[in-house]
């Protein structure tokens, strides 16, 4: 007879190992295949200061480490492997990997949103050490700094307003000679002292020794360069939902968010959603927790039903 579990979590990060905890406790032994790369995007972050309980604030690799043994304790199992595919036509459910089919009961799919980065080299050595892709996270820490933020969409706007809280300066540094951001941000952005703009301008390359202290921009009309000291660089250019092995099997909006009704269910009865996968605004760790927790709960009560009815 084929293995069927109660419930898969499809991804990790603070979405997919919060609704492991809560599904754990309530002795659903839950499994999650939590992805080649476990942790979700605060693997690539450095301080947290802003997830309650950490007065210090917490490394976010380590704050991931913590929320995955605390899910272990309570009986979750983990398999470190990224899902390819999905069969949601019938029950139970079926899971694939590369190398093995799960079947399933329930689902949550936590498998979040991934930041589009700039592209070069240099970006990557910098990642968590002057580099960021989220203003709201680690806008804290540049306090009394000049920092570029890459983009030209709300997502820059909003950013670099942002940013003006706590920066000296903010750089706007867009490839093209007008933004694609609505017209009241951008109303916002042109009407602060605080912040410059650079049209029709790329980031070569991002310099630093332990940490970021300037680019290298280019002019991409005239092909001129110039050298910029900074502190820090934002990229803004936005996210990637990670839905792709679910394409065709539920509903996603425009930009390839699951569409969700009550917060974390979709149209098909016992998949649930969590985090930033079905989250376009907000894209918190306390935010992806919450939600991980919600879809648990709505699980419990699914699976509850289910096994009353046989």
């Amino acid at each position: 007879m084929e293995n069927i579990e109660d419930l898969i979590i499809i991804g990790s990060g603070p979405a997919g190992y919060t609704a492991a905890i809560y599904a754990a406790r309530e002795d659903f032994k839950p499994l999650v295949i939590s992805g080649i790369t476990a942790g979700g995007q605060l693997m690539l972050t450095s301080s947290v200061e802003n997830y309650p309980g950490f007065v210090e604030g917490i490394m976010g690799p380590e704050l991931m480490e913590t929320l995955r043994k605390q899910a272990e304790k309570f009986g979750t199992r983990f398999v470190n492997d990224n899902v390819t595919d999905v069969d949601l036509s019938g029950k139970p459910f079926k899971v694939l990997t590369g190398d093995a089919t799960y079947l399933a009961n329930c689902i949550i799919i936590a498998t979040g949103a991934s930041a589009k980065w700039l592209g070069i080299e240099s970006e990557k050595r910098f990642i968590g050490k002057g580099v960021s892709s989220c203003a709201t996270c680690d806008g804290f820490f540049y306090k009394n700094k000049n920092v570029v933020v890459v983009g030209g969409g709300d997502t820059a706007m909003e950013d670099s307003l942002f940013l003006t809280r706590f920066a000296s300066s903010v750089t706007i540094v867009h490839r093209r000679d007008q933004f694609r951001a609505s017209v009241i941000m951008q109303q916002r952005v042109k009407a602060n002292p605080k912040i410059k703009i650079m049209f029709n301008t790329v980031v070569d390359e991002i310099t630093g020794n332990e940490r970021v202290s300037g680019v290298k921009l280019r002019d991409v009309l005239t092909g001129k360069t110039t050298a910029m000291g900074i502190d820090g660089v934002f990229a803004a250019i936005g996210y990637t939902p990670n839905t792709a092995f679910l394409k065709g099997k539920l509903e996603t909006d425009e930009q390839g968010y699951l569409v969700t009704k009550n917060e974390v269910e979709t149209a098909i009865e016992g998949v649930f959603v969590a985090g930033d996968v079905a989250d376009r605004r907000y894209r918190q760790a306390v935010t992806a927790a919450g939600s991980g927790a919600k879809a648990a709960l709505e699980a419990r009560a699914y699976l509850e039903n289910l096994h009353l009815k046989r």
